[in-house]
């Protein structure tokens, strides 16, 4: 049995909670996929949790602790990884996002969150939440921003996004705010941080129009898929829709513009956006 002691939160408690799951399985005998059928979950998500990829909740923690006789020490110490800045539905995605090694991600209605600027930011929250505090939206653009520092990492996953003509055409804070978010696209873009395709409108159907997708791989992990809607998100591991999603992604990147046109077109659009609010 891991040791009594609680785990110490300053060390990476994720990463230690995984590694104690490893070490509990390898004693107990069990493979990833003995251990998966006794918690109801896939194998993949049990290698997840001891790579640190997911987060452990607290349901699984008790069922881990009683598959594998280790009294109540995974449900004690997996309260040290619940802490985050983030909303519970996306809290475990944006942690998946800061260890993958490729991202790909399909946004069909605004600016994906890593590209976004800190004016754009502040419109989308203050559309969310109409009511909140100027306090409560500021400490949600500051989160968002601190996400966007994956990207200066000399590790930085890469990072290909396909983001639809509508999300460039909805003005989002004003005109100025929408040129100033678009040339911080193209800077990301011309510095080789990231790879942007447009589907535009004149393209006609494509094959991710129901929604918005974000695709994450992983050195020593199975791939992730994440859904996210109105309030809510969903991850999944299973391998057939991880695959079955990727495929839509290459339809749809080959619907869209090609990387240079598509950054002809963002500085385009910013330089039409720079001009005065129309009257």
């Amino acid at each position: 049995m891991p040791g009594s002691k609680d785990l110490d939160p300053s060390s990476s408690p994720r990463a230690l909670l995984g590694a104690e799951l490893r070490h509990a399985r390898e004693r107990a005998g069990l493979s990833q996929e003995d251990l998966g059928q006794r918690l109801f979950v896939s194998g993949s998500f049990v290698g997840q949790l001891e790579s640190a990829v997911r987060r452990m909740q607290p349901e699984i923690a008790r069922l881990i602790d009683v598959a594998l006789d280790t009294g109540d020490f995974f449900s004690r110490n997996c309260l040290a990884t619940a802490k985050s800045k983030y909303p519970e539905h996306f809290a475990e995605a944006v942690e998946a996002e800061a260890s993958a090694t490729e991202i790909r991600q399909y946004s069909p209605l605004l600016i994906p969150g890593l590209l976004q600027t800190a004016a754009y930011a502040r419109a989308v929250f203050r559309a969310y939440r109409p009511t909140a505090s100027v306090e409560v939206i500021e400490g949600l653009v500051a989160a968002r921003l601190d996400r966007a520092h994956l990207l200066d990492s000399p590790t930085a996953p890469l990072l290909w996004t396909v983001i639809d003509e509508a999300a460039l055409r909805r003005v989002t804070g004003g005109r100025k705010v929408m040129a100033e978010a678009l040339n911080h696209i193209a800077a990301l873009v011309q510095q080789n941080q990231v790879i942007v395709q447009v589907p535009p409108f004149d393209a006609g159907a494509h094959a991710s129009m129901e929604g918005s997708m974000k695709l994450m791989d992983f050195a020593d992990s199975p791939p992730l898929l994440y859904f996210e809607g109105v309030g809510s998100g969903r991850l999944e591991d299973d391998p057939g829709t991880v695959r079955y999603q990727r495929r839509t992604y290459e339809f749809l990147t080959a619907a869209a513009l090609s990387p240079e046109k598509s950054l002809v077109m963002l500085e385009a659009m910013a330089q039409d956006y720079s001009h005065e609010e129309p009257l």
